[in-house]
């Protein structure tokens, strides 16, 4: 819906961001560079996704041009700890216990590089929170998950949209949005300054 006045490339290979921005309206290009994921051993917990987008949009600060560079990181996080992707099956049957009758956060960070008058690109960057409460998810039900749904590319080993979010996010406290990996309504309010 909006029509901004530079080209817009979302830089994640995520399915689920994807789609996001194509339902929000937006139009845009898909380009991904590669990204160490490694953040500082004395980050606190709430910084961190913030910081990862940033990295990545950092990335296409050398030849941005004259577009506008979305990048998000989303984590989840445990009694301050950060559950990562999964290694494997066990790391995530691990996760999803633990996850399992808590509530836990998940926090998204955006970074948006964009042209500046003075050549030197701009970068906004921000952090959406929402906190999710589990059910008691069965080793039935995490193993059916892992087996049909092989959550080994999202954070904190589930998808709020797959079977076992369906099933057992009792309550969430936030946007939905954010838990799929982009806070759209912050996004959207962004790139209105964007606006031809």
């Amino acid at each position: 819906m909006l029509t901004l006045r530079y080209p817009l490339v979302l830089a994640s290979g995520s399915p689920r961001r994807k789609q996001l921005m194509t339902d929000a309206g937006f139009v845009f290009t898909i380009e991904t560079r590669p990204t160490d994921e490694i953040f500082p051993d004395d980050m606190p917990a709430d910084e961190v996704a913030e910081y990862l987008a940033c990295q990545k949009a950092d990335q296409f600060r050398a030849d941005l041009g004259s577009r506008i560079v979305l990048c998000a990181d989303t984590v989840v996080i445990l009694a301050d700890q950060i559950l990562n992707k999964p290694q494997d099956e066990a790391d995530a049957r691990r996760m999803l216990r633990a996850l399992s009758e808590r509530t836990h956060r998940v926090r998204t960070g955006v970074a948006i590089l964009s042209p500046a008058n003075d050549g030197e690109p701009h970068l906004d960057s921000f952090t959406d929170e929402t906190t999710v409460q589990f059910a008691t998810l069965t080793d039935d039900e995490i193993t059916y998950y892992i087996r049909e749904c092989a959550p080994f590319d999202k954070a904190g080993s589930y998808g709020a949209q797959d079977f076992i979010g369906l099933v057992g996010i009792e309550r969430l406290e936030g946007s939905f949005y954010t838990v799929m990996g982009l806070p759209t309504h912050r996004v959207y309010q962004a790139l209105k300054a964007y606006v031809r």
